[in-house]
């Protein structure tokens, strides 16, 4: 580490090998807290290479526990995170519509590390059961339409960069790797990212891939559509722009969309959100990623996708598909 370390330091890149290389010596404890740490830091200070994303993104998939899905034709709904805008879980409420809409899920999902609440926080808080058991998961996926993948769980490889992470507490670019890297290898993707630098470099990478994607960047910042402004949206053969008003909608406030202050404000929001009782600003923004959610999988226009969104959750067919869920989890 120290020979890879100096030569960071003098602002040389890695090849894709040496990246894959790395972070497998990472997982197998090869190196201390320390040198993780400043291996971690190096890519905060300066922009990733597609190489060295590439790199790491095979080290992780190459460890993973995989699990076999594929009877199913799922997509993953997952941020990178690291926007730093604290909002409410809004693509695991996404998936949730998205599932109840007819469109099978397989969810992606950590604790938070750079935000207050994760995904994982808020289905371990509403007693989700987290497991690997791959018969499970196809009940769930047959019963709920929707199956969470604690990521921990199925990358043990990175077990000794959690608490580093955790203390270092902003992004890193394990945040740009979450979404890449789910152990179902789903044949479709919507992926939030937080800058469009990045969001180039996913089209990239998924263009040499059998991956059906949507990638998602919000020009004031969100890796999401926030409803905030005007959002990048990048897919297999083409790319555009998406405003709130080519849904009918008007452009809200930031506070709009904000998330709680703990993990308990965070499951009580998200439990509000999915009985319908949350703000319209909320049900849009919820129901407008699952539009392009819904849309990525079933090639409907947009509109489509949000007409659908919007049945789901308010018919309750979202709030069904978690409360089969937690059925399964008991």
């Amino acid at each position: 580490m120290k020979t890879i370390l100096n030569r960071l330091i003098n602002h040389e890149m890695l090849t894709k090998e040496e990246a894959r290389e790395v972070l497998i010596h990472i997982s197998h404890g090869s190196y201390n807290e320390s040198q993780i740490a400043s291996f971690l830091t190096v890519f905060m200070m300066r922009s990733i290479t597609i190489d060295e994303l590439q790199g790491f993104r095979e080290a992780l998939l190459e460890m993973c526990i995989r699990v076999d899905l594929s009877s199913h034709n799922t997509i993953d709904l997952c941020g990178t995170g690291g926007d730093g805008k604290n909002t409410f879980n809004i693509s695991t409420l996404a998936s949730f519509v998205t599932a109840g809409a007819g469109v099978k899920v397989a969810k992606h999902g950590n604790y938070g590390v750079s935000s207050i609440s994760g995904s994982s926080n808020v289905m371990e808080n509403l007693g989700i059961k987290f497991t690997t058991d791959a018969d499970y998961l196809n009940k769930c996926m047959d019963q709920a339409g929707i199956a969470i993948l604690h990521a921990p769980l199925f990358h043990p490889a990175m077990k000794n960069v959690g608490k580093i992470r955790k203390d270092l507490a902003v992004k890193t670019f394990f945040n740009m790797l979450g979404p890449m890297v789910n152990p179902s290898f789903p044949q479709n993707q919507l992926v939030g990212v937080f800058n469009l630098e990045l969001a180039r470099m996913y089209a990239y990478l998924y263009q040499n891939t059998d991956t059906n994607f949507s990638i998602l960047h919000s020009l004031d910042g969100y890796d999401e559509i926030a409803l905030t402004g005007p959002t990048k949206i990048i897919k297999n053969h083409k790319e555009g722009m998406f405003n709130p008003s080519d849904f009918g909608l008007s452009v809200i406030s930031s506070k709009e969309i904000e998330g709680g202050e703990t993990v308990e404000d965070s499951a009580q929001l998200f439990l509000n959100i999915i009985e319908g009782k949350g703000t319209q600003a909320q049900n849009n923004v919820v129901c407008a990623n699952a539009a392009m959610a819904i849309s990525t999988v079933t090639n409907c226009t947009g509109l489509e996708g949000f007409e659908k969104a919007k049945e789901s959750l308010l018919s309750g067919n979202a709030k069904k598909a978690l409360h089969t869920l937690q059925e399964l989890s008991r």
